[in-house]
């Protein structure tokens, strides 16, 4: 629990002492996914109070904490990777999800360690009353830090974060994974973690088929800020893209990076003699947007296309199209779910996209193309039959949750009245004023209160 100290200059100089709940949200930089779901939730939590007090949240990337150069190089080479040896990364993938890896190797390699030492100071400092995941690595480490303060026993390389006496042992905040694909790879599965938030009862039932308990379970869906559930009208939006509303619109991505055969599936898009329009959005491969904004001058097509690099309206944009063309992240996919917009998968990176393809196939809101079943044989096929793409949405409205993020807050605060952590034991070992003075706030409050009474004061 975080005590701040709040001072409020009044007659007599009163002070004013209260506790206020902290959770921290631990992500990473690999795809953008992980982050915009820890600021939904973050967003969602905040509107809230415990017990007539504001709840504090924290977003810490994980990597970065560790280390800038480790950070680098794991988002980066996740980017590299996805994009340019996309099966290697599958395989890859595949591997790490089998029980004798996942168990004997990943959870146990070097990088954890480093990460629970990193974390063990963050949570002496921090002092959180609940901890929330978004992505696998942090939840590893934090699981091992969690059994230790037990005093339960660790594999060979963790023994340092074993409590080793009933003085040293601490009670540890609650922990939650959110889980941002439609499936659940073995990394994610901790005794130690309180609440798995999944985005579907499909993927409920992959964790339970892994042995997690079904009261741990919660099929939220995977959050999305609250923004992104307002647009503006279809009319507007596309004009302003310089489309015609009157038309059919497809919309061309690849994701945050802008990862997937988007050039060969465009030059298969302009080929198609059917009266619609195409939109591409290649996020921040600028080189990419570059490329095609080139390579349409070539194109012996009177189909209008449009290149678009990032951009902020994909909350309007996705509600003005007629299909999506992309490849399957968790969060794409899930935006797309809400706008009931129906999804053509012409590629995806091997692993948990593939999942992910698994799912959107299977219920129906999504087509796979392949060499026989090309994107030109299905987008003609869609805008021939427009009942196809209106079966689709009906799907869509049978699996989308779009409460995902109001849903994990109404969850920890129940967690919040269920759950007291204790750190008397870690405070035992600081000064009086330390106890206090968490992070350093309550010095930061004084200089500046000795400031406004008498400059002289501050040194």
């Amino acid at each position: 629990m975080d005590l701040y100290l709040y001072i409020i200059l009044k007659k007599g100089g009163a002070l004013s002492l209260f506790t206020m709940k902290k959770v921290l949200i631990m992500t990473a930089s690999t795809g953008g996914g992980h982050n915009r779901a820890a600021k939904a939730i973050v967003e969602e939590i905040e509107k809230r109070t415990h017990k007539n007090e504001k709840i504090e949240c924290k977003i810490i990337d994980s990597f970065k904490l560790v280390n800038q150069a480790i950070d680098k190089v794991i988002s980066e080479g996740y980017e590299m990777s996805a994009k340019y040896t996309p099966t290697a990364y599958g395989k890859m993938y595949k591997l790490s999800d089998m029980k004798f890896f996942s168990t004997n190797e990943f959870k146990n390699n070097p990088l954890s360690i480093v990460m629970a030492r990193k974390f063990k100071k963050m949570i002496a400092e921090e002092q959180p009353d609940l901890i929330i995941g978004t992505h696998a690595f942090p939840l590893v480490a934090l699981s091992k830090l969690k059994k230790g303060a037990r005093g339960e026993e660790l594999d060979e390389g963790f023994d340092e974060f074993v409590a080793k006496s009933q003085e040293e042992i601490y009670s540890f905040p609650p922990l939650i994974s959110v889980l941002t694909d439609y499936t659940a790879h073995s990394t994610y599965l901790q005794d130690e973690i309180d609440f798995y938030i999944c985005g579907d009862e499909y993927v409920k039932e992959l964790l339970i088929e892994d042995g997690i308990p079904e009261e741990k379970i919660k099929p939220f869906g995977i959050p999305v800020e609250k923004s992104f559930m307002e647009s503006r009208p279809r009319e507007e939006v596309l004009l302003e893209l310089g489309l015609n509303p009157e038309k059919k619109t497809v919309l061309l991505m690849g994701g945050s990076f802008g990862a997937g055969n988007i050039k060969g599936t465009l030059d298969s898009l302009a080929e198609i003699d059917r009266d619609f329009q195409i939109l591409v959005i290649t996020g921040r491969n600028s080189s990419l947007k570059k490329n095609l904004e080139e390579r349409v001058k070539e194109y012996n097509s009177n189909i209008n296309i449009k290149i678009l690099g990032f951009t902020n309206i994909m909350n309007d944009i996705l509600a003005a199209i007629d299909i999506l063309v992309t490849k399957p992240g968790g969060l794409t996919t899930t935006e797309a779910l809400i706008k009931d917009v129906p999804m053509v998968i012409p590629y995806f990176i091997p692993g948990q996209e593939g999942e992910n393809l698994d799912f959107l196939t299977n219920c129906g809101v999504a087509i796979r193309t392949t060499k026989k079943f090309s994107i030109r044989s299905v987008i003609k096929v869609l805008i021939d039959n427009p009942e196809r793409l209106d079966r689709m949405k009906e799907n869509i409205k049978l699996i989308r949750k779009a409460n995902a993020s109001e849903n994990i807050a109404k969850l920890s605060l129940e967690i919040f009245d269920k759950y007291r952590v204790d750190y008397s034991s870690l405070d035992n070992k600081k000064t009086f004023f330390e106890k206090i003075d968490h992070g350093g706030k309550l010095m930061r409050v004084y200089k500046k209160v000795c400031k406004i009474v008498s400059p002289s004061m501050v040194k």
